[in-house]
């Protein structure tokens, strides 16, 4: 087989495992077997072990001596961990954003995350039952309120979002090294998920947007504490 189609089927099977780590399907901290898999795509068992890197390297699977390989399951310490470093990249590229543009960035500049914002308002429009909710009313889990909605295109733009405002720094490296967290960033907030409705996510992304103009990397890292708390708890 030529070295380009063998890594099409390789990420053909990673893609397939990915979109069911990333959609819930396949529970956090889930072994992924070698042979199962192999027999489940048709694949050889060098295929998968090559798909099962490929998700290792994205953070996605942890790879264990004599254990094989599982989903990987964010504990405390990788909780806190993975916000730190997401405090340190958006908080610093909020800043320069800042420096940049002051307290009311270009409509240009805010133009990429209102568009994420708006799409996620027609998501919510769209919604079987939707109905107009109120900032001020209690928050119900996404499974009790959100019935029918593609909660795993909800965690891409909400990624989205947040790659919007570190991409207002117009830092390179700043921006390359918070794209590096891809994947793992989805598997994430596939944790956050059930602590927020639709609307309660837009609304504080909304005020996000606001007061990182406002008040800068503060605003930031009290926006990324609130949904460690939140975690930490549950």
């Amino acid at each position: 087989m030529p070295p380009h189609t063998a890594d099409t089927v390789v990420e053909r099977v990673a893609e397939a495992l990915r979109a069911e780590i990333l959609s819930g399907a396949v529970a956090l901290g889930s072994p992924l077997r070698e042979e199962a898999a192999a027999e489940r795509f048709g694949v050889s068992r060098h295929t998968v072990r090559a798909a099962f890197q490929r998700l290792v390297a994205e953070r996605l699977a942890v790879a264990e001596a004599y254990r094989g390989v599982r989903v990987v399951s964010f504990d405390p310490d990788e909780i806190v961990a993975l916000q730190q470093l997401r405090a340190a990249l958006e908080g610093e590229a909020v800043r320069i954003a800042g420096e940049r543009f002051g307290a009311a960035w270009p409509e240009e500049v805010l133009a990429p995350a209102v568009a994420v914002l708006d799409r996620l308002g027609r998501i919510a429009a769209a919604a079987p039952g939707a109905r107009p909710t109120a900032v001020t009313e209690p928050a119900v889990s996404g499974s009790e309120a959100d019935d029918g909605i593609d909660w795993l295109e909800v965690e891409r733009l909400h990624a989205d979002l947040h790659r919007a405002i570190v991409a207002a720094s117009s830092s390179p490296r700043i921006i390359e090294a918070h794209d590096a967290l891809g994947s793992e960033l989805l598997l994430f907030l596939l944790h956050v998920r059930p602590h927020y409705t639709l609307e309660g996510l837009i609304a504080e992304h909304r005020e996000l947007l606001e007061a990182v103009q406002q008040r800068g990397a503060e605003a930031m890292r009290e926006h990324l504490a609130h949904s460690t708390e939140l975690l930490l708890e549950s």
